[in-house]
């Protein structure tokens, strides 16, 4: 291999026990793009971020809503917890890939200290179908040694049950802050490595920007620009699938296309859009999906 260069990870050249081949071949082949990329909705907001995210949409509080446009537009699955799972999953079951939330917290606190305690168990996951699991991991944080702990054992009940693990993978701390913010090249390039680590087989990012004054060396030396900053941090996630953040909503469709393009561009496994989705009437929503699609199929795995 060149040095520059890295293989994009794909199914079949993983080491993989036969039941997260299985689950994640469902997810990466037989539905979404069906090509090897995932298109992931996320509804993990209302624990997170509270009702408010829901305010510029009100249909979309109700979680029919995001299981409806998950089975319409055709997603690779749908990310939520224990809860919404149990109670809204339904007819959708089997229909609809899911990736159950383990962990999570609000966002009333104050995050220096930031935390995601276990509320579900990856035997919930088995119990319900699904295809893989998630759990939010706040890097840098003063309490990422009860997370790496508790990460522990959800990765070894993974490995026990066959199923694929999915990270959140989120700088988060005054640490954090004090070296650029949790957004920073550092902090997000740190944070795809750790999930390499701990033995994630996919870790959900956010798209770096450029933060070099309180960035610690060699980051502070670094001139690079967006392609350059989101393609080494997919190098340094190794063999673990990066998929990209779509953050706040943007009420510009082609500019949440061009973030995916950008994005598949930098060798990602794929997206994972909530509010982008979720926040636009449904038909609306249904079509920007069938674009992205589009989008995706030109980048097969």
């Amino acid at each position: 291999m060149k040095d520059n260069l890295q293989a994009v990870p794909v199914l079949d050249s993983l080491s993989l026990p036969h039941g997260k081949r299985t689950r994640l071949w469902r997810m990466l082949y037989g539905h979404g793009p069906r090509n090897g990329t995932l298109l992931v909705l996320p509804l993990d907001q209302g624990l997170e971020h509270g009702p408010t995210d829901f305010f510029p949409h009100p249909p979309a509080l109700d979680p029919q809503y995001q299981f409806e446009l998950a089975e319409a537009g055709g997603f690779s699955a749908i990310a939520l917890g224990i809860g919404l799972a149990e109670k809204y999953m339904g007819r959708h079951a089997g229909r609809v890939p899911l990736i159950l939330k383990l962990n999570g917290k609000t966002n009333i606190p104050s995050d220096a200290e930031a935390t995601s305690p276990l509320f579900a168990s990856v035997e919930d996951a088995v119990r319900l179908g699904a295809d893989a699991v998630g759990y939010t991991l706040y890097v840098g944080s003063p309490r990422q040694h009860e997370e790496i702990r508790q990460f522990g054992q959800v990765r070894r009940d993974c490995e026990r049950y066959g199923m694929p693990l999915v990270m959140w993978s989120y700088p988060r701390g005054a640490a954090v802050e004090a070296k650029g913010g949790k957004n920073s090249l550092y902090a997000q390039d740190y944070a795809a490595r750790v999930a390499l680590e701990l033995g994630a087989d996919i870790v959900k990012l956010h798209e770096p920007v450029a933060e070099r004054a309180k960035s610690p060396a060699p980051y502070d030396a670094l001139d690079e620009d967006a392609a350059a900053r989101s393609q080494r941090v997919v190098r340094s996630a190794g063999r673990t699938m990066v998929l990209f953040s779509g953050g706040e909503k943007n009420d510009d469709d082609d500019a949440v296309l061009r973030k995916v393009e950008f994005y598949m561009q930098s060798g990602a496994g794929g997206v994972m859009f909530g509010r982008n989705m979720w926040l636009r009437p449904f038909d609306q929503a249904v079509a920007l999906v069938r674009q992205v699609h589009a989008i995706m199929q030109r980048y097969p795995r």
